[in-house]
């Protein structure tokens, strides 16, 4: 990326001879046709482009730049798509609401860490896009389905969390003049964990993880509840309580009652409590995105749901974990035993992830829960 960065001005600043006198002058091309006084020049992969030419109206270079910017994002998509055998599964759940499923499993090369879910927003000003991906490379995947979903760019986007697939695609975001938004704590626990994030990326996307820079958002929300009119759409985002990371927050859509839930909800798999979760206000959270009684929900992994499943793969099983641990943490039983007593929980096998994850989510509940005493 480099290399193409300094090698555009050298084309740019290129002498042409002068008709009068056959002496040169500085060439200043097109950004959009390329367009000389005298000279029509081929759009090469080291050329910048500098300024519009005076061959083109301001409305119609506005709307070429549109459309070649929409043209580029789709043949990078058609590549990476095809090229590499990966696709986020897609489900539009109302006018201009969209989906896009990441698989169940972990972080892969060949999924490029977007194993979770995100979301699209058709707006009469652009789209709204839930989730950056977890890398420059997988930000260009998301922003070529949402151009896909609804031609038109990327105007905001809303980090639901802090873990990587959330929010490291950002500053491909933001150096593309979208707004980034997200809750003050939310941005603070991704700065806490960028660097320890990106060792833990590197060795599984290797030279994909290349130009990921971790950028928190440009704008920042403070308290429990901002309604914003993006675009004609409004859309709330909701922190309720600590969750999976510190700072995780939900998006609403209160018309289409259409809720974004991140990782407070995950379904047909089994969620993961690590260090930095607090199992007991995920439950306090994940009660309150329940009440606001939403039609669809699409989880932070797994498929899209309703009240019922999200219940059932999640709030059960956070409460099975809470009233499990609590007490046993509050007579300092010690972690060997609790695990010993909570270790089998047959009623949440049927989950993927049950038999690597279970008895691990006991013993970081369990911790926590001492610690608090």
């Amino acid at each position: 990326m480099k290399a193409v960065a300094d090698a555009g001005p050298a084309m740019l600043h290129a002498k042409a001879p002068s008709a009068a006198t056959g002496a040169t002058k500085p060439m200043t091309h097109c950004s959009l046709c390329w367009h000389h006084d005298a000279v029509s020049y081929p759009i090469s992969a080291t050329s910048t482009p500098r300024r519009p030419c005076k061959a083109m109206s301001p409305h119609v270079h506005t709307l070429a730049r549109h459309f070649l910017s929409l043209a580029i994002v789709f043949s990078f998509a058609s590549t990476a798509f095809a090229d590499q055998g990966f696709t986020l599964a897609h489900h539009e759940l109302s006018g201009g609401v969209h989906a896009l499923l990441g698989p169940s499993g972990a972080r892969s090369y060949q999924n490029h860490g977007l194993n979770a879910n995100f979301g699209i927003i058709d707006t009469a000003e652009g789209a709204v896009l839930i989730d950056s991906g977890a890398s420059q490379q997988g930000a260009r995947l998301l922003e070529a389905e949402a151009s896909r979903l609804t031609a038109k760019p990327v105007r905001w986007v809303i980090n639901t969390g802090a873990q990587d697939h959330r929010w490291l695609g950002n500053d491909y975001f933001r150096n593309r003049g979208a707004e980034v938004i997200a809750h003050t704590l939310t941005a603070a626990t991704q700065q806490r964990n960028a660097h320890a994030q990106l060792d833990s990326l590197r060795p599984v996307l290797k030279e994909r993880l290349d130009d990921t820079e971790p950028v928190t958002a440009n704008r920042l929300l403070e308290g429990a509840h901002t309604t914003l009119n993006l675009g004609g759409r409004q859309i709330e985002v909701h922190y309720f309580a600590d969750a999976h990371f510190p700072g995780d927050v939900v998006v609403w859509l209160p018309e289409e009652r259409i809720l974004f839930a991140g990782d407070h909800v995950y379904v047909d798999r089994l969620l993961g409590i690590l260090p930095q979760s607090n199992a007991e206000t995920w439950l306090s959270a994940f009660e309150a995105l329940m009440a606001l009684g939403p039609d669809r929900i699409v989880p932070g992994h797994g498929s899209v749901s309703d009240l019922a499943r999200a219940q059932a793969d999640t709030g059960d099983y956070l409460a099975f974990i809470v009233n499990g641990v609590k007490p046993l943490a509050e007579d300092m039983v010690g972690v060997d035993a609790a695990v010993a007593q909570l270790g089998d929980a047959p009623q949440f096998a049927r989950l993927a992830n049950y038999e690597e994850l279970h008895r691990g989510n006991v013993s970081q509940a369990y911790l926590r829960l001492e610690a608090a005493q």
